[in-house]
């Protein structure tokens, strides 16, 4: 069967488990372990050529050690908090402790788990992890999706959604607006239309996801 161009823009890329770990046997033995689980995985064995060689773009989730000669595992998520990379992160080493760990928790880390971790909690910690950016990259690419719609109402048609996400009736938008009825009836099938959406409340979950619910109607 073919694949229109635009199912295969939409079709998202399959997860990536990243492994940050100086030791090579535990890479070895990590990467094993989660591709029998059904996952594509990448090794590192700094976190230097993990920022310089890792594609942040795709989903997945970082399998990272905490002492690594140069960069350690919490700066690491220090420098990707920086650039705005959003990856779960699950913490694996041998020489954690609670102050530690809290700190990586609290910087938004998913999981922290101690040398030798147990195979099927490991495993579970990454499919928790798995899902829940591949959650995160559908939510945005809809967000996404959805700036772009919103974009291609007028001015008018604007100023209608957003009444209509404010839960006013038809003739109530039409006074507000000094405009007729029919006219009201026009640009609300517009916006249907573009946004592919009926409802007041799909309505106004889109504006508020464009950024444009707050905004002044009638202008």
């Amino acid at each position: 069967m073919m694949t229109t161009s635009h199912e295969a823009a939409d079709a998202a890329p399959a997860p990536l488990v990243r492994i940050v770990d100086d030791d090579r046997e535990l890479l070895r033995s990590a990467a094993f372990l989660i591709r029998m689980a059904g996952f594509e995985v990448r090794t590192y064995e700094s976190a230097a050529l993990f920022l310089s060689e890792d594609d942040p773009l795709r989903p997945g989730c970082i399998l990272l050690d905490q002492r690594m000669p140069g960069m350690t595992g919490l700066e690491l998520q220090e420098a990707l908090v920086e650039r705005g990379d959003s990856a779960p992160i699950i913490f694996l080493s041998a020489h954690g402790d609670i102050p530690m760990a809290m700190q990586a928790v609290h910087r938004g880390a998913m999981d922290f788990l101690v040398k030798p971790a147990d195979p099927e909690v490991l495993i579970a910690a990454v499919k928790k992890a798995v899902e829940k950016s591949l959650a995160d990259a559908k939510a945005a690419g809809e967000e996404s999706r959805i700036m772009e719609l919103t974009k291609t109402l007028t001015e008018r048609e604007l100023q209608v959604a957003q009444l209509v996400a404010q839960g006013l009736l038809n003739k109530q938008i039409a006074d507000r607006l000094g405009i007729t009825l029919p006219t009201v009836k026009m640009h609300r099938g517009n916006v249907t239309r573009k946004l592919g959406l009926k409802s007041a409340v799909a309505i106004a979950k889109a504006l508020e996801r464009a950024g444009l619910l707050a905004e002044e109607a009638g202008r």
